[in-house]
C-alpha cells in the first residue's frame, strides 16, 4: 500500500469540495447565507471541517465571512468580473504560448475528449457541467508548460468566473459560438502554431466579457425601465 495514493482524503478536503461543486453548479445564488449547522446535517460530519471548508472558499473567492452573519456565496461586481477576465487573458496567454510545443498527443487527445463531452453538455442544456468542462478544457491545454503555480491562480479564476461564464452562455445565446471557438483554439494547438493560438485565446476571452458586459447593460436598462413604469404608475 503506498500511503501517498491509499491515504482518504480528509473531512475538510471533502467538504470543501462539496461545496466548492454547489456553488459552481449555481445551486445558491449570490449573497447566499451557507449555515454551518445546516451544511454539517446534509454532509454527514461535525461543523469542524465544515467552518474549515468555509474558510478555504473564502480564500478562494468563493464565499465571504461576514461577521454576526456567517458564509455568504461570494458576489462579484461587474467591473470586478471583468478585471478578473482580463487576468484570465495575461496568464492564459503566456502559459499557452509555453505549453504548445510541449504538448504531446496524449495532451491533444484529452482535450478533444473534453471537448466532445463539452458540445454533448452545450446541446443537453446541461448548465452544471459547462464551467466544470470548460475549466478543464483550458488546464488541459496548458499543463504541458509544468507551471503548477501559474496553473493554480488559473483554476482559481476560472472558479470565481465560472458561474457568470456559465451565465453568459445560457443568456446571450453565446452556446454555438464557445464550441467553435474552443474547436479553433484546438486546432491551433494541432498546428503547434503558439502565436495564433495566444492570439485567438485573448479573443475568446475576450468575447465573453464582451457578452456579459452587454448582457448586464440591458439588464440594467429593463431594471431602469420597471423603475420609471412603477414611479408613473404611484403618481397617476
Amino acid at each position: 500500500m503506498n500511503p501517498a495514493t491509499d491515504t482518504p482524503p480528509s473531512l475538510t478536503v471533502v467538504a470543501t469540495e462539496a461545496i466548492r461543486q454547489r456553488i459552481l453548479a449555481g445551486e445558491w445564488a449570490d449573497g447566499s447565507q451557507l449555515r454551518q449547522e445546516a451544511l454539517s446535517r446534509e454532509l454527514g460530519m461535525s461543523r469542524v471541517p465544515i467552518r474549515e471548508a468555509l474558510r478555504q472558499l473564502e480564500a478562494e473567492g468563493l464565499v465571504n465571512i461576514i461577521e454576526n452573519k456567517g458564509a455568504v456565496v461570494a458576489q462579484l461586481s461587474l467591473p470586478e468580473i471583468v478585471e478578473l477576465l482580463r487576468v484570465r487573458v495575461l496568464l492564459e496567454c503566456d502559459v499557452l504560448l509555453e505549453a504548445i510545443p510541449r504538448q504531446t498527443s496524449a495532451d491533444i487527445a484529452e482535450a478533444e475528449a473534453l471537448l466532445a463531452r463539452f458540445e454533448v453538455a452545450l446541446r443537453e442544456q446541461d448548465i452544471s457541467t459547462w464551467g466544470i468542462l470548460n475549466a478543464q478544457f483550458h488546464l488541459a491545454l496548458y499543463r504541458a508548460a509544468g507551471r503548477s503555480q501559474t496553473m493554480a491562480i488559473i483554476e482559481q479564476l476560472h472558479n470565481r468566473t465560472d458561474r457568470y461564464t456559465r451565465m453568459q452562455i445560457l443568456l446571450t445565446g453565446f452556446n454555438e459560438r464557445a464550441h467553435h471557438e474552443h474547436s479553433q483554439l484546438l486546432t491551433y494547438c494541432r498546428q503547434k502554431d503558439a502565436i495564433s493560438a495566444a492570439a485567438f485565446l485573448r479573443q475568446h476571452i475576450l468575447h465573453a466579457e464582451e457578452a456579459l458586459e452587454a448582457w448586464y447593460r440591458s439588464q440594467a436598462l429593463t431594471q431602469q425601465g420597471k423603475r420609471r413604469k412603477k414611479s408613473a404608475t404611484s403618481t397617476d
